[in-house]
This record gives C-alpha cells, structure tokens and sequence, in this order.
C-alpha cells in the first residue's frame, strides 16, 4: 500500500564469513538509511562510503552503490457491466503503474580507497544492467585476485 518494504540480502561474497572479518549485520537497513521505498520515477545511481566501527573499534569502509530497477504494480483492471449483465471491455483499460524500486550493490573493507570501491562496483552494475554473460563470482573473483610480480622478474 504505501510503497515502504524491507531490504533483502540477495547474493552475498564470500557466501560464508571469515573468522576475521564477520559479514556485517542489519548492512541492508544500512544501505537504505531513508527506508526501502518505491518511487514511480526512475532515480539516478547513487554512491557513498560510510565507516562502520566494530567492537575491537576496527573501521570497516562500506561502499554502497544503488540503482533503481522497474517493478510491476498490480491494479485490478476496470470491466464496465452492461444493461443485460454482462461484462463489457472499458474503452481505455488501466493499465498497471510502473514503480522504481532501489537495489543496492554494497563493498565491505579494511582498506579506506572509495574510488576503487566506486570503480569496482560501477563495474559490476554495467555487467548486470547490460545483460553480459559473464558470471558475477569470476568478475569478483578477479576484482580481489592481485598478482605482484617478484622483483627482477618478468612482467
């Protein structure tokens, strides 16, 4: 009715938490500070970076990247009646309302680099919105692989 919802965690990497670095609970009310709300326009993506410190007072750099995605609202459509009862077609049908919803990309880190973590996640979203067939694990697979060439070696 009013368009408020809750979030929902869809995917998550790793699909487990590391003994180190647990995956921070309650970070989909975090990433919807003003509600998750429908709106019948489409917004532009928007990005921030906010810290979040936990109990051994460790800063924890969570980026998150939202972006607004088409959902149907259903509405019953209007059929005018007849004098003899039956049901006729109503000249102009109403048709279903289109709404925005919000779906939000978020990036946890120890490390305070924003513009990689935007880099990053502006990445993923381009892979999805265009539809590209590569899969999410290996694009963030490669986004954390990092090889350091040993000194003197080869390129």
């Amino acid at each position: 009715g009013s368009g408020d919802g809750q979030g929902q965690i869809l995917q998550r990497f790793p699909e487990k938490d590391w003994e180190d670095n647990p995956f921070p609970q309650g970070i989909e009310l975090f990433c919807q500070p003003s509600g998750w709300q429908l709106f019948p326009e489409r917004n532009p993506p928007t990005f921030f970076v906010a810290v979040l410190t936990d109990i051994n007072s460790e800063r924890h750099y969570c980026a998150c990247f939202t972006f607004w995605e088409a959902v149907e609202s259903p509405q019953p459509q209007s059929h005018a009646r007849n004098g003899e009862g039956e049901e006729e077609e109503a000249s102009s049908p109403l048709q279903p309302a289109q709404l925005f919803a919000p779906k939000s990309l978020v990036l946890v880190s120890r490390l305070d680099h924003a513009e990689v973590f935007r880099n990053s996640l502006g990445l993923i979203y381009t892979i999805y919105v265009d539809g590209l067939s590569v899969s999410l694990e290996n694009v963030i697979g490669n986004l954390l692989t990092c090889t350091i060439p040993i000194t003197g070696g080869a390129q």
